[in-house]
């Protein structure tokens, strides 16, 4: 077995020297997804609601180009700006996880990359 780099235009590309996701076997590794819009390379404009969404679309990309799925999310770490914006990331993170929603770590922290409110890294399998 060997790393594979996971790459697509569906999501932010890296604005560091890091990959999307790494995988390894049936296991995928993504970085954290920040809300840029993929076609711009700019932060979408919004609220932690707005970011959050924009975070989980870029994730979900990441996760589809690496033939996986948030379905197939195991364990997630999610960063906020401000943790006074917990409860309204989780109405948008369950959105996108439902009831089936991976172990996860949420914390805050002093400063994100491009200020944005909200990065969100998985750990996921492929069938």
């Amino acid at each position: 077995m060997m790393k594979e780099i996971i790459y697509t235009d569906a999501a932010p590309a890296a604005i560091g020297p890091y990959s999307q996701a790494t995988a390894f076997g049936n296991l995928i590794f993504t970085s954290g997804q920040i809300p840029l819009v993929p076609a711009t390379g700019e932060v979408i404009a919004g609220d932690v609601s707005v970011q959050a969404r924009q975070a989980l679309e870029n994730l979900k990309a990441v996760l589809q180009q690496g033939n996986s799925s948030l379905d197939n999310v195991l364990k997630t770490t999610c960063f906020l700006a401000d943790m006074a914006d917990f409860a309204a990331f989780n109405v948008i993170y369950t959105e996108y996880f439902g009831a089936g929603v991976p172990a996860r770590s949420c914390v805050a922290v002093k400063t994100l990359p491009k200020n944005v409110l909200v990065e969100v890294e998985a750990i996921a399998y492929r069938v």
